[in-house]
Protein backbone atom coordinates (compact mmCIF):
# COMPACT_ATOMS: atom_id res chain seq x y z
CA UNK A 1 0.00 0.00 0.00
CA UNK A 2 2.79 2.38 1.07
CA UNK A 3 4.71 2.21 -2.14
CA UNK A 4 1.44 2.48 -4.51
CA UNK A 5 0.67 5.72 -2.50
CA UNK A 6 4.39 6.95 -3.44
CA UNK A 7 4.18 5.89 -7.09
CA UNK A 8 1.40 8.04 -7.61
CA UNK A 9 2.52 10.63 -5.80
CA UNK A 10 6.31 9.92 -7.30
CA UNK A 11 7.93 13.43 -8.40
CA UNK A 12 5.82 15.65 -6.20
CA UNK A 13 8.07 16.10 -2.73
CA UNK A 14 11.45 15.23 -2.70
CA UNK A 15 12.00 15.26 -6.54
CA UNK A 16 15.91 15.19 -7.50
CA UNK A 17 17.24 13.67 -4.55
CA UNK A 18 16.33 16.46 -1.94
CA UNK A 19 16.55 15.34 1.52
CA UNK A 20 13.01 15.50 3.04
CA UNK A 21 12.58 15.03 6.90
CA UNK A 22 9.21 15.33 8.94
CA UNK A 23 8.23 18.96 9.53
CA UNK A 24 8.69 20.51 12.69
CA UNK A 25 5.31 22.18 12.76
CA UNK A 26 2.14 20.57 13.84
CA UNK A 27 -1.18 20.98 11.80
CA UNK A 28 -4.72 20.81 13.19
CA UNK A 29 -6.73 23.39 14.57
CA UNK A 30 -5.64 22.73 17.83
CA UNK A 31 -2.14 23.19 17.21
CA UNK A 32 -2.94 26.83 15.15
CA UNK A 33 -5.01 28.23 18.01
CA UNK A 34 -2.17 27.27 20.55
CA UNK A 35 0.04 29.26 17.79
CA UNK A 36 -2.41 32.27 17.31
CA UNK A 37 -2.44 32.95 21.28
CA UNK A 38 1.40 32.38 21.40
CA UNK A 39 2.03 35.09 18.82
CA UNK A 40 2.81 38.34 20.04
CA UNK A 41 2.67 41.20 17.82
CA UNK A 42 4.79 43.88 20.00
CA UNK A 43 8.49 44.64 18.35
CA UNK A 44 6.99 42.96 14.77
CA UNK A 45 7.19 45.66 12.66
CA UNK A 46 10.59 46.30 13.74
CA UNK A 47 12.02 42.89 13.78
CA UNK A 48 9.91 41.39 10.71
CA UNK A 49 12.38 41.54 8.30
CA UNK A 50 15.22 40.06 10.08
CA UNK A 51 15.29 35.95 9.93
CA UNK A 52 15.53 35.83 13.47
CA UNK A 53 12.57 38.25 14.05
CA UNK A 54 8.99 38.56 15.31
CA UNK A 55 7.04 36.66 12.84
CA UNK A 56 4.00 34.93 13.47
CA UNK A 57 4.97 31.34 12.09
CA UNK A 58 0.63 31.17 11.11
CA UNK A 59 1.00 31.64 7.31
CA UNK A 60 0.45 27.69 6.78
CA UNK A 61 -2.38 27.30 9.16
CA UNK A 62 -3.86 30.28 7.83
CA UNK A 63 -3.19 29.08 3.61
CA UNK A 64 -4.88 25.66 4.56
CA UNK A 65 -8.05 26.96 6.20
CA UNK A 66 -7.34 26.30 10.20
CA UNK A 67 -6.92 29.67 10.77
CA UNK A 68 -8.89 32.54 9.44
CA UNK A 69 -7.93 36.06 8.08
CA UNK A 70 -10.64 37.92 10.14
CA UNK A 71 -9.94 35.60 13.65
CA UNK A 72 -6.26 36.28 13.48
CA UNK A 73 -6.70 39.97 12.99
CA UNK A 74 -9.22 40.22 15.77
CA UNK A 75 -6.98 37.86 18.32
CA UNK A 76 -4.03 40.57 17.59
CA UNK A 77 -6.66 43.50 18.00
CA UNK A 78 -7.69 42.08 21.41
CA UNK A 79 -4.79 41.18 22.90
CA UNK A 80 -2.57 43.94 21.78
CA UNK A 81 -4.94 47.16 20.49
CA UNK A 82 -4.57 49.10 17.13
CA UNK A 83 -1.05 49.91 17.74
CA UNK A 84 1.77 50.15 15.37
CA UNK A 85 3.05 46.82 15.39
CA UNK A 86 -0.73 45.26 14.94
CA UNK A 87 -1.11 47.97 12.19
CA UNK A 88 1.73 46.15 9.81
CA UNK A 89 0.67 42.96 11.09
CA UNK A 90 -2.81 43.36 9.83
CA UNK A 91 -1.21 44.84 6.43
CA UNK A 92 0.82 41.98 5.79
CA UNK A 93 -2.59 40.20 6.24
CA UNK A 94 -4.00 42.55 3.89
CA UNK A 95 -1.40 41.78 1.51
CA UNK A 96 -2.19 38.05 1.29
CA UNK A 97 -5.98 38.70 0.69
CA UNK A 98 -5.08 41.11 -1.98
CA UNK A 99 -3.11 38.40 -3.59
CA UNK A 100 -6.12 36.03 -3.27
CA UNK A 101 -8.53 38.64 -5.37
CA UNK A 102 -5.86 38.84 -8.13
CA UNK A 103 -6.00 35.29 -8.29
CA UNK A 104 -9.47 35.25 -7.89
CA UNK A 105 -10.25 37.64 -10.85
CA UNK A 106 -7.57 36.43 -13.32
CA UNK A 107 -7.47 32.61 -12.61
CA UNK A 108 -4.46 31.18 -14.55
CA UNK A 109 -3.50 34.24 -15.86
CA UNK A 110 -1.31 34.39 -13.15
CA UNK A 111 1.07 31.43 -14.48
CA UNK A 112 2.20 34.18 -17.31
CA UNK A 113 3.65 37.33 -17.05
CA UNK A 114 0.83 39.76 -15.88
CA UNK A 115 3.03 42.98 -17.04
CA UNK A 116 5.95 43.26 -19.29
CA UNK A 117 9.25 43.34 -17.16
CA UNK A 118 10.88 46.44 -16.15
CA UNK A 119 14.47 46.17 -16.83
CA UNK A 120 16.37 43.33 -19.14
CA UNK A 121 15.42 40.20 -17.91
CA UNK A 122 17.58 38.50 -20.18
CA UNK A 123 16.14 36.34 -23.55
CA UNK A 124 17.46 32.45 -22.79
CA UNK A 125 15.71 31.15 -19.42
CA UNK A 126 16.05 27.60 -17.88
CA UNK A 127 13.04 25.94 -17.63
CA UNK A 128 14.95 23.82 -14.90
CA UNK A 129 16.49 24.17 -12.15
CA UNK A 130 19.74 23.91 -12.25
CA UNK A 131 21.01 20.53 -9.41
CA UNK A 132 23.19 22.88 -7.68
CA UNK A 133 20.68 25.30 -6.74
CA UNK A 134 18.03 22.27 -6.01
CA UNK A 135 20.43 20.58 -3.71
CA UNK A 136 21.54 23.82 -1.88
CA UNK A 137 25.48 23.15 -2.96
CA UNK A 138 26.20 26.55 -4.97
CA UNK A 139 28.72 27.60 -2.33
CA UNK A 140 26.79 30.18 -1.43
CA UNK A 141 26.30 29.18 1.84
CA UNK A 142 23.27 32.36 2.14
CA UNK A 143 21.49 30.65 -0.49
CA UNK A 144 22.66 27.02 0.45
CA UNK A 145 20.59 27.35 3.77
CA UNK A 146 17.51 29.31 2.85
CA UNK A 147 17.47 26.09 0.36
CA UNK A 148 18.16 23.43 3.00
CA UNK A 149 15.97 24.58 5.77
CA UNK A 150 13.06 24.91 2.82
CA UNK A 151 13.53 21.22 1.83
CA UNK A 152 14.05 19.47 5.44
CA UNK A 153 11.48 21.76 7.13
CA UNK A 154 9.00 23.14 4.32
CA UNK A 155 9.40 26.63 5.73
CA UNK A 156 11.11 29.83 4.79
CA UNK A 157 11.50 33.42 5.97
CA UNK A 158 9.79 36.10 3.76
CA UNK A 159 12.37 38.05 3.20
CA UNK A 160 14.81 34.69 2.71
CA UNK A 161 12.02 34.02 -0.08
CA UNK A 162 12.59 37.52 -1.77
CA UNK A 163 16.33 37.00 -1.53
CA UNK A 164 16.39 33.26 -3.15
CA UNK A 165 14.13 34.79 -6.11
CA UNK A 166 16.29 37.74 -6.54
CA UNK A 167 19.30 35.32 -6.77
CA UNK A 168 17.53 33.11 -9.23
CA UNK A 169 15.67 35.53 -11.25
CA UNK A 170 18.50 38.08 -11.74
CA UNK A 171 21.95 37.37 -10.85
CA UNK A 172 20.94 33.29 -12.28
CA UNK A 173 18.87 34.60 -15.33
CA UNK A 174 16.37 31.70 -14.38
CA UNK A 175 12.84 32.41 -15.50
CA UNK A 176 10.40 32.99 -12.37
CA UNK A 177 8.12 30.29 -12.62
CA UNK A 178 11.18 28.00 -12.45
CA UNK A 179 11.95 29.02 -8.85
CA UNK A 180 8.11 29.41 -8.45
CA UNK A 181 7.45 26.02 -8.88
CA UNK A 182 10.42 24.86 -6.43
CA UNK A 183 9.42 26.85 -3.12
CA UNK A 184 5.39 25.90 -4.24
CA UNK A 185 6.64 22.09 -4.23
CA UNK A 186 7.99 22.27 -0.58
CA UNK A 187 6.52 24.90 1.21
CA UNK A 188 3.91 24.45 3.84
CA UNK A 189 2.03 27.19 2.85
CA UNK A 190 2.43 27.14 -0.40
CA UNK A 191 -0.01 29.54 -2.47
CA UNK A 192 -1.11 29.94 -5.91
CA UNK A 193 -1.47 33.00 -5.33
CA UNK A 194 0.95 34.55 -2.78
CA UNK A 195 3.84 32.13 -4.21
CA UNK A 196 3.05 33.18 -7.68
CA UNK A 197 2.78 36.73 -7.23
CA UNK A 198 5.19 37.33 -5.20
CA UNK A 199 7.58 35.63 -7.36
CA UNK A 200 6.08 37.99 -10.57
CA UNK A 201 6.64 40.99 -8.02
CA UNK A 202 10.04 40.55 -7.66
CA UNK A 203 10.98 39.88 -11.53
CA UNK A 204 9.12 43.15 -11.72
CA UNK A 205 6.44 40.99 -14.17
CA UNK A 206 3.78 42.57 -11.50
CA UNK A 207 5.53 45.18 -10.43
CA UNK A 208 7.14 48.57 -11.18
CA UNK A 209 10.70 47.76 -10.42
CA UNK A 210 12.59 44.31 -9.84
CA UNK A 211 13.20 43.53 -6.43
CA UNK A 212 17.09 43.63 -5.49
CA UNK A 213 19.25 42.86 -2.40
CA UNK A 214 22.79 43.13 -1.87
CA UNK A 215 25.19 41.85 0.87
CA UNK A 216 24.86 44.32 3.03
CA UNK A 217 21.45 43.25 3.28
CA UNK A 218 21.93 40.09 4.23
CA UNK A 219 24.18 40.71 6.60
CA UNK A 220 22.02 43.50 8.19
CA UNK A 221 18.84 41.08 8.60
CA UNK A 222 20.08 37.48 8.34
CA UNK A 223 23.69 38.34 10.59
CA UNK A 224 27.07 37.98 9.28
CA UNK A 225 27.49 34.35 10.01
CA UNK A 226 27.07 32.94 6.59
CA UNK A 227 29.21 35.66 4.90
CA UNK A 228 31.97 34.52 7.52
CA UNK A 229 31.63 30.48 6.29
CA UNK A 230 31.03 31.40 2.63
CA UNK A 231 34.40 30.82 0.65
CA UNK A 232 33.19 31.90 -2.67
CA UNK A 233 32.99 35.22 -4.43
CA UNK A 234 29.97 36.73 -3.44
CA UNK A 235 28.35 38.21 -6.19
CA UNK A 236 25.92 40.32 -3.85
CA UNK A 237 29.24 42.76 -2.81
CA UNK A 238 28.11 45.82 -4.44
CA UNK A 239 25.95 48.60 -4.08
CA UNK A 240 22.70 48.75 -5.88
CA UNK A 241 23.76 51.22 -8.68
CA UNK A 242 26.67 48.75 -9.11
CA UNK A 243 24.39 45.56 -9.25
CA UNK A 244 21.90 47.54 -11.55
CA UNK A 245 24.25 48.06 -14.16
CA UNK A 246 25.97 44.69 -14.05
CA UNK A 247 22.45 42.99 -14.08
CA UNK A 248 20.45 45.19 -16.52
CA UNK A 249 22.48 46.81 -18.79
Amino acid sequence: MAREVAGVFAGYYGEGGEKVGPSPYVGGRKAALVALEKFSVRGYAGSRNKLGGGVSRLSFYIRHGVLGLREVAESVRQRFGESYDSLKFWQELGWRQFWQLVYGRLGHRIEEDLEPAKVNLGKDFADELPEEIRQGKTGLVCMDECVRELVETGYMHNHARMWFASYLIHFRKLGWKVGERFLYRHLLDGDPASNGLSWQWVASTFSHRPYLFNQENIQENGGKQWCERCRVKCPFAASYPELEQRLFS
